[in-house]
């Protein structure tokens, strides 16, 4: 597991997973929000910056990425040994955001935003959706996991940690 793409809805756990991958598997974790938005959520870096940030990164040995957007793990499909897709419901999603709140300096609008937008994921028609998502991991043909809830991610957790101890 030396470099790892956690996807997933907004609110699916993505950040915290690739945290304790992280811990665990001693590598850098990468959110990709902090290199798509520009500080504070204030507007979209420009795509070249974006992917040149995102390279960076994908060139070192190992990681951890997480992130909604499809397009960048097209960008980074052929480094990627692990695929982690977080599939959990919407329900459970808008309530792990609800419970966390908005992060990263963003405002009140920003936060119904993103509620709306993780609202949508299965009706969005893009990489960064449902079906975005469940194609890319149906494509991926090294190691992955599809976790459909939180026994499942702490499981996997436990795992990897029992791979790496003794």
């Amino acid at each position: 597991m030396d470099r790892v793409f956690v996807i997933g809805n907004g609110g699916s756990g993505k950040t915290w997973l690739a945290e304790k991958l992280s811990e665990e598997l001693s590598t850098r974790s990468v959110h990709l929000d902090d290199l798509h938005w520009l500080p504070n959520f204030a507007g979209e870096r420009p795509r070249s910056e974006r992917d040149r940030l995102v390279d960076d990164v994908a060139d070192s040995p190992s990681w951890n990425m997480e992130g909604i957007y499809g397009s960048v793990l097209m960008q980074v499909f052929a480094r990627v040994t692990t695929l982690i897709w977080l599939d959990l419901s919407i329900d459970e999603c808008l309530s792990n955001l609800m419970d966390r709140g908005q992060t990263g300096g963003g405002t009140e609008e920003q936060f119904e935003e993103l509620l709306d937008y993780t609202r949508a994921y299965h009706d969005r028609q893009n990489l960064n959706s449902y079906e975005g998502h469940r194609r890319l991991f149906a494509e991926f043909g090294l190691p992955k996991f599809k976790l459909s809830n939180r026994a499942d991610t702490l499981a996997l957790l436990l795992r990897i940690k029992e791979g790496h101890s003794g």
